[in-house]
């Protein structure tokens, strides 16, 4: 079994979806033209992909973090100096970890919505 997508509601779609783009480098795949609200969908690699949804009045769970609900996503080692200034400048929180871990890795609270990603060292 492998995972084919998450969703992440939003009412800010094009941002959200924006952000990740920029920062992140995913790229926008055909989201079906029957989607009865904003979405847009994003290649993670491999066939995955994160679909962002429009959800009216859509809040952030309060329980975003390390040890609550978060995404987490490799990144290329010889990257994540540059990666992390990127978020930085983008309006991103970027958080050490809380738990010393067998790899470099990262968090960081997405500025628009308050979603917080993982981001682990892939050498």
């Amino acid at each position: 079994m492998s995972l084919a997508h998450l969703t992440l509601p939003t009412r800010a779609v094009q941002r959200t979806a924006e952000f990740l783009e920029r920062t992140l480098g995913l790229t926008r795949d055909p989201a079906p033209g029957n989607s009865p609200v904003d979405t847009v969908w994003l290649a993670t690699g491999g066939g995955q992909q994160i679909h962002i949804v429009y959800v009216e009045g859509f809040e952030a769970s309060p329980f975003e973090g390390e040890f609550g609900r978060h995404i987490a996503v490799f990144h290329p080692a010889q990257e994540i100096a540059e990666l992390k200034e990127r978020l930085g400048g983008a309006g991103a929180e970027v958080m050490q970890p809380l738990r010393a871990g067998p790899h470099e890795r990262f968090f960081f609270r997405e500025p628009v919505n308050g979603y917080v990603f993982e981001v682990i060292a892939e050498k």
